[in-house]
């Protein structure tokens, strides 16, 4: 029999839940780990991976990149976030990582939430400039 403890459980609780895929991103020799968010546009954007994407810094708070093609709607708009999420810039084609908060909102349309990473998400701090990104299913 095995067992599962608290640890082992990489479940992350979202108002929309969560789809119990998890992604890897490779930046260098960064690896992060992240669940994705159960909503219709974390799962347009699994049915998208792996990818390889040229990312680049914005704002010095996030990486985004333009993705192959827009994602369905279905996410819930947000007009904040935290270091450590993938987000959608709706009405897109835009992915991007956040890895510094500055203190500012997110302008309309809003961004909708893929997943979060689980953490070091500071790491990307350490890209400056465009990286190349790839990002693949781990279950």
């Amino acid at each position: 029999m095995a067992y599962v403890s608290a640890a082992d459980d990489h479940s992350h609780n979202t108002p929309e839940g969560n789809t119990h895929m998890r992604i890897r991103l490779t930046v260098g020799e960064t690896v992060l780990n992240a669940p994705l968010d159960d909503n219709a546009t974390a799962r347009d954007f699994a049915s998208l991976l792996p990818l390889t994407l040229q990312m680049n810094d914005l704002f010095k708070r996030e990486k985004y990149a333009h993705l192959p093609r827009f994602l369905a709607a279905g996410g819930k708009p947000r007009y904040s976030y935290e270091i450590g999420n993938t987000a959608y810039w709706s009405p897109g084609p835009d992915i991007t990582i956040f890895h510094d908060h500055d203190g500012q909102s997110i302008p309309a349309p809003g961004i909708v939430i893929l997943g979060e990473i689980d953490s070091g998400a500071d790491a990307l701090k350490n890209y400056d400039g465009a990286v190349d990104v790839t990002i693949e299913a781990v279950d």
